[in-house]
């Protein structure tokens, strides 16, 4: 439910985070899919689950990630910390975000690659197909508290999304909010670890029914979770995809 023409979300980082809309918690079933992992892939389901230790293990420094395991992915960066009680206190060290949600929206797709790229360079990858992927990573420990899990695309209705503008003091992005659906179908690996990464398709610029487009996902409280279980630790990268 959102009050006003469309729904908003301010994220300055100087003031409270204020909207125009609000959330409402649905029980769903989740499936650990340990086992099935080839029936999900990128252009399948949106979503993939690979094999890929790390060179860099500490996660401590900033400075050392950007050194050492940045160069292994590409562009934006973003470490989450679960600390109950503690609010986001910058843009690279937050919380798991605990709402279903898609990153970014096709209008938001083409700005970032505006905003990343030179601007005698963007209008000729745009002709490409562009996809945005991000790359998930438990850092530490495997993530059995707030794990993450995704929407398979392929039980997504079209309906089921409403775009939500992100409002910087600079200029203003896009995601999509996700409504319940209880023909949504969500899936989770169960205990992935600092060796394994899951990707996450955000955008594809190839929207003729063929591959999956875009991955609705979150961090859920899982029910099965052992006691005493280490808080959830998470790296994220995102990277502009270009295809020949």
């Amino acid at each position: 439910m959102f009050l006003g023409l469309r729904p908003a979300h301010s994220t300055f980082l100087l003031c409270e985070h204020e909207k125009n809309f609000t959330h409402e918690s649905k029980d769903v079933v989740i499936e650990n899919v340990r086992g099935k992992e080839s029936d999900f892939t990128l252009d399948s389901a949106g979503f993939q689950l690979i094999h890929q230790p790390a060179k860099h293990k500490a996660f401590l420094d900033d400075n050392e990630i950007q050194r050492e395991y940045y160069p292994e992915s590409m562009s934006s960066l973003t470490i989450r910390r679960r600390r109950p009680g503690v609010i986001d206190d910058t843009p690279t060290r937050r919380q798991p975000v605990t709402q279903a949600h898609v990153d970014q929206t096709t209008k938001a797709s083409i700005a970032r690659v505006h905003r990343h790229l030179p601007p005698d360079e963007a209008p000729e990858l745009l002709k490409r197909r562009l996809q945005i992927i991000n790359l998930w990573r438990p850092i530490s420990h495997p993530a059995l508290d707030w794990p993450l899990t995704l929407c398979d695309y392929r039980s997504v209705d079209p309906e089921d999304t409403i775009p939500i503008a992100l409002l910087y003091p600079d200029r203003e992005g896009e995601t999509l909010g996700v409504k319940y659906n209880p023909h949504q179908k969500w899936k989770y690996f169960r205990d992935v670890t600092p060796d394994e990464a899951i990707l996450i398709k955000c955008f594809d610029s190839v929207q003729d029914g063929s591959p999956a487009v875009f991955t609705p996902h979150s961090g859920f409280d899982d029910l099965t979770t052992p006691a005493g279980a280490p808080l959830r630790e998470s790296i994220e990268l995102r990277a502009l995809v270009f295809y020949d």
